[in-house]
């Protein structure tokens, strides 16, 4: 059964009724909640995870697996900064580029025939984020972020076929209140993430931490909703009844953190309404090589040692 869009944040009403919520430390938040930026002096800092998997949006990135994380962020007393951030990913390679009756992993797709030819291969296995920006802060509570990211996918990229290269350009803004946020990102790559003729893909993120008194802990909630422009991209999708608006999917976020003084330890679940397959039930959409839709039920536990 799908969940509600606002199930996330009436569990966090009820869970958050009795606690003291004291403001949050201010911080400007990228790529969702994998790390943090002090944002009111100049500071130079960094960070490392381990995660039990990596799930982006929703999306499971390395298919339930483990993933080492890590990265460096510069804050401006002016309030710009810049940083940069990697993980390890396997999801690019590990979709399907045959059918869900006869599976082909995109890193040796070869054996499908055309458009794949033969003797190549993919691979990608990091991410490398950059982005920077300016943020803002009003007296009021409020604060104001604007910026921009580079999801950069170092790999070979030989036999792509109906897919493209998997790096993405987005803008984002992002305004807050306390512990409440809304951002919205843009896509303004020629592609998004591998997808034909997805230019103008976006992203619109509602989340809250609620600090539970001075406990350090901290409970999450957040729905987010990720668009594609309704293009037919026949390439991929053929006769299949599909077209890129399949892959549009809303996500869902359950969890908390505990904020110590150097490691943060974060636990989540998350649900994302990822379709499997277009309407012939054989051309893929989220279902990986393996037979996993990389969306749906995840749960991630997650250390963090910031320096």
């Amino acid at each position: 059964m799908r969940p509600h869009p606002f199930l996330p944040f009436l569990c966090l009403a009820l869970l958050t009724s009795a606690a003291a919520q004291t403001p949050a430390p201010e911080v400007t938040k990228h790529k969702e909640d994998q790390h943090v930026i002090p944002a009111s002096e100049p500071t130079f800092t960094g960070n490392v995870a381990l995660a039990s998997q990596y799930v982006f949006r929703g999306l499971s990135q390395t298919n339930g697996k483990p993933a080492l994380q890590g990265g460096f962020d510069y804050s401006h007393a002016g309030g710009f900064y810049l940083g940069t951030w990697l993980s390890n990913i396997s999801w690019y390679t590990d979709q399907n580029a045959g059918t869900a009756s006869a599976p082909t992993a995109l890193a040796s797709p070869a054996v499908v025939g055309a458009p794949y030819v033969p003797g190549r291969s993919n691979s990608a296995n990091l991410e490398w984020d950059f982005y920077g920006g300016y943020k803002r802060t009003f007296s009021t509570g409020w604060s104001l972020d604007l910026g921009l990211i580079k999801y950069y996918y170092p790999g070979i990229y030989d036999n792509m076929g109906a897919y493209r290269q998997p790096n993405t350009t987005e803008v984002y803004g992002q305004i807050s209140y306390d512990w409440a946020s809304l951002k919205y990102s843009k896509a303004v790559s020629t592609n998004t993430f591998g997808v034909h003729e997805s230019k103008g893909a976006d992203y619109v993120d509602l989340s809250a931490a609620v600090p539970i008194g001075e406990s350090g802990y901290k409970i999450q909630a957040h729905v987010g909703r990720q668009s594609y422009p309704h293009h037919r991209n026949l390439g991929y999708w053929g006769t299949s009844g599909g077209d890129n608006s399949f892959f549009s999917y809303t996500d869902y976020k359950l969890g908390f953190v505990k904020e110590g003084k150097s490691v943060t330890v974060g636990l989540a679940w998350t649900y994302a309404d990822t379709k499997a397959a277009a309407p012939d039930g054989d051309t893929t959409a989220y279902q990986n090589t393996f037979g996993n839709n990389i969306g749906r039920n995840r749960v991630a536990l997650t250390l963090t040692r910031n320096f």
